[in-house]
């Protein structure tokens, strides 16, 4: 291990095979079906996840925070592999309370070195934080070196999904019941971000190739430095790929664009059939 450990979330979407080539350690949150509950990532996978969430007659999953013992034990666990400072990137904490549970496991280990870094995002705009901080470990960047710079480029993030409803956000409690209604009487295409660590609507088109489209425009006005594509079981997802790095200004490496199916700490929230992607611009 680096002597600095990089902690996440699960509600960052990282792959499991990524986040354990880069070394990033993954704190599971809970997604629940009914009486049933998993540990995101460990005792369900994404492949699981939407299954069961296509099956008919499933309860409608909900996600709970990470608590602050389950932080706890995983630094304790980093310390005693060798590590000598943490830096843990997590879910924007007006979207969870994963955040205040880091911050309270922090608090039992004050004579060590912690940074807990609020992404004031989600998903992989999460995760592309973390992995600009396992780049900076694993090249001996300090933790406080690598906490001040996430904390930098964070607001470099964009993040636009276009989703077939509302429905979910509104049953997940992440918008009102007011804002979903207005949506489906207008039988609307929502392109949600996140705006100020907040679920918000970017704009409402009329139709499902629209909602690409406008998508494409919103994340194609800057030059990028990395993409995510994220999909929650949407079709031709590989030809979004495609036209969004074709439409990129300056052009990107291939090796900083990866395709990311949304998991089951975030997926509650979007439902099936969404597409999008987060941009890290450069600069």
């Amino acid at each position: 291990m680096s002597r600095v450990a990089i902690v996440t979330d699960s509600a960052a979407d990282l792959m499991a095979a990524v986040a354990r080539t880069s070394g990033i350690v993954v704190v599971p949150l809970e997604v629940s079906f009914g009486e049933q509950r998993f540990r995101a990532g460990v005792d369900l996978t994404t492949e699981q996840f939407w299954e069961r969430m296509a099956a008919p007659d499933q309860p409608f999953p909900r996600t709970a925070a990470a608590s602050a013992g389950d932080f706890g034990a995983t630094f304790e666990r980093c310390f005693a592999d060798g590590a000598e400072s943490i830096v843990c990137v997590l879910v924007a904490g007006s979207l969870s309370g994963t955040l205040k549970s880091a911050r309270i496991a922090r608090e039992g280990l004050a004579e060590r070195e912690i940074h807990v870094v609020d992404s004031g995002s989600a998903s992989m705009g999460e995760g592309l934080l973390a992995l600009i901080g396992a780049e900076m470990a694993a090249a001996g960047g300090s933790g406080a070196e690598i906490a001040t710079n996430l904390e930098d480029r964070k607001s470099d993030l964009d993040l636009f999904v276009a989703l077939d409803t509302l429905e979910y956000l509104k049953r997940g409690g992440r918008i009102s019941g007011t804002q979903a209604a207005v949506g489906t009487l207008l039988s609307v295409k929502p392109i949600i971000t996140i705006r100020a660590g907040a679920v918000a609507t970017a704009d409402k088109v009329r139709t499902r190739s629209k909602a690409r489209e406008r998508v494409l425009e919103l994340l194609t006005a800057k030059p990028a430095e990395r993409v995510a594509v994220l999909h929650t079981m949407a079709d031709d997802v590989e030809g979004f790929r495609d036209e969004l790095v074709r439409r990129l200004p300056g052009g990107i490496d291939p090796a900083y664009v990866s395709i990311q199916p949304v998991g089951p700490s975030i997926g509650p929230h979007l439902g099936p059939g969404g597409i999008g992607a987060v941009v890290l611009y450069a600069r």
